[in-house]
């Protein structure tokens, strides 16, 4: 690709993200309007420069870029799939990734686009396909999938290489099945969501188990 993407390089420099408390969104500082935020995570934030519009920026809170190098490791390890956006180079504060079309699971809920059973089956074969590489599929969630033509589209991949299952893709999955029938093609409240977000991410300390935090979902939004 020639280094398309290093026009944008200068309108990046002069943005900072920082990282926030209890597991919640990075804050964006500067910027300037050749430059459209299309996402936030809690380590980074992700944007789109109109003069580079094939790629996205991935720029990291100063305190999370030590995942810079392992975020791009991993990429190199997966190579090409169509499970899974390109990562094309690496910077001391962002990684440029391939951009991706398509809204997160999470924005389908807020505007009522149905997700189709084939996103489950995608995430599925791209977590075997990740496994079978010796990586770790983890952290996988409403805002790291987009839906792209009817099909699923991973795009964060910065925990695989850390142990453990911290099940939220298996959580995600037994919503899906359990409960998305009586949402599907309904637009869910933007404070909704946010208030199951909040809750999942404290479940275990206040609820049992998982299945007693899906009743008090299901009670709170009269999930029958």
């Amino acid at each position: 690709m020639d280094n398309k993407w290093e026009v944008a390089l200068p309108s990046l420099s002069q943005m900072t993200v920082s990282s926030n408390s209890n597991n919640e969104p990075v804050t964006i500082h500067g910027g300037d309007d050749t430059l459209r935020c299309v996402g936030v995570g809690t380590d980074a934030a992700v944007f789109q420069s109109i003069y580079a519009p094939d790629f996205a920026f991935k720029l990291y809170a100063e305190e999370k870029r030590s995942k810079i190098n392992i975020e791009e490791n991993v990429y190199h390890n997966i190579g090409n799939t169509p499970y899974f956006s390109t990562c094309y180079a690496a910077y001391e504060r962002l990684l440029v990734l391939s951009f991706e079309e398509g809204p997160t699971l999470y924005d389908c809920l807020l505007q009522g686009i149905p997700i189709p059973q084939q996103v489950i089956q995608d995430v599925e074969k791209a977590r075997e396909y990740i496994r079978e590489l010796g990586m770790n599929p983890r952290d996988i969630h409403l805002k790291n999938i987009l839906l792209q033509n009817g099909r699923a589209k991973i795009i964060d991949v910065s925990e695989y290489v850390l142990p453990g299952n911290d099940y939220r893709w298996e959580h995600l999955k037994k919503a899906y099945e359990d409960h998305y029938y009586l949402i599907e093609g309904r637009a869910v409240p933007f404070w909704l969501l946010e208030t199951i977000r909040k809750w999942y991410n404290s479940w275990n300390k206040h609820f049992g188990s998982y299945e007693e935090f899906m009743k008090r979902v299901s009670k709170f939004t009269s999930f029958k």
